[in-house]
Formats: C-alpha cells, structure tokens, sequence
C-alpha cells in the first residue's frame, strides 16, 4: 500500500521570517546551481565567465555591459541572484495556498521549471535589452530546458515545502522523514 505524504496545511502557512529564510535560501541554492551551470557549459564552449555574467548585466545595459568589465560582470551575478531568488518566492507564495505545491515537490518543481525556461526565454530576454545570444545553440536550449528543471524548478519547489511544513512535522523526525518520500 503505497504512502500518502503527511497533510500538509497550506491554509495555515503564513511567510514567517523563518519561512522566508527557507524560500531565499531556496533562490540561492537555485543560483548557485544555475550559475555553475551556465559558467561551465559556456567554458567548454570557449567563453570566458565574464562574458557569460557580461551578457545577464545586458539585459539592463544593453550591448555596453560587454565594455565594462568585472563591473558590469559582478552587476550579471547580481541581477542572477536576485531573479533566482524572485523565482523561488514566485513558487513560495502560491504554495502558501496550495498545498499540492508542497505535498509533489518533484512534479509540481519540474513544471515550475519548465514554464520559468518559458518565461525567460520567450518574455524577458525578448523584453530586455540583451542582444540575441546562445538563442540558436540547441545543446544550450536542451541543457537550460533540464537545467531549469533540475536546478531551478526543483530547489525551489524543496524550499518552499520546507519553509511551510506544517510545524506538527518538524516535531516528529519519524513523519517528517516519512513526509520527504
């Protein structure tokens, strides 16, 4: 007989400090997967991690985040860190009210992943002043298509679920660990 994962009251999970330590810990879990990804695929491609940072800093810089330096590179992790960690909160908030967002991390991550791929591929690097990149590489399509997933979505989606356990879990190691199945 399979298990059912422990109710999970969204109803009452209200964005506590604690809850909201979880969720940004989340986004830089997220970021830091995401930026150890796309730094390393772009190096096997012959890009130096400058330019890849350079070219996040051009969706507010235009073509003359690529002129700056190590400046406008650190203002690319930045803006990388601060969308990894919107993201997160993106899935945090809704999840406060559906509890199927938490009961199916796996699942309800993995989509999450895919429709942010969706979201920044086809709304807000079009909307940015990034010029066209690694649009039509399409190892670099499939491996952000995965990576959104298994980096973004799926941190995320863990985050949130642990940020909002119903606290009658964190009581019980036994039935939280049964919880995490």
């Amino acid at each position: 007989m399979a298990k059912h994962p422990p109710s999970i009251s969204s109803a009452t999970a209200p964005l506590t400090r604690t809850a909201l330590g979880w969720v940004l810990f989340g986004g830089c879990v997220a970021g830091a997967l995401d930026f150890a990804f796309a730094t390393g695929f772009w190096a096997f491609q012959g890009i130096a991690p400058q330019r890849v940072w350079q070219s996040v800093a051009a969706g507010l810089l235009g073509k003359a985040s690529f002129n700056g330096g190590t400046t406008t590179a650190l203002l690319g992790v930045a803006l990388h860190y601060l969308i990894a960690m919107t993201m997160s909160l993106g899935y945090a908030l809704p999840a406060q009210r559906l509890g199927t967002l938490l009961r199916h991390p796996w699942r309800c991550g993995a989509l999450y992943g895919l429709l942010l791929y969706a979201v920044m591929t086809y709304v807000v690097v079009p909307l940015s002043a990034a010029p066209a990149g690694g649009a039509g590489n399409r190892l670099w399509i499939a491996c952000s298509v995965l990576a959104h997933v298994v980096l973004v979505g799926w941190p995320c989606a863990w985050a949130a679920r642990r940020a909002f356990l119903d606290r009658r879990l964190t009581r019980s190691p036994k039935v939280l660990a049964d919880g995490m199945r």
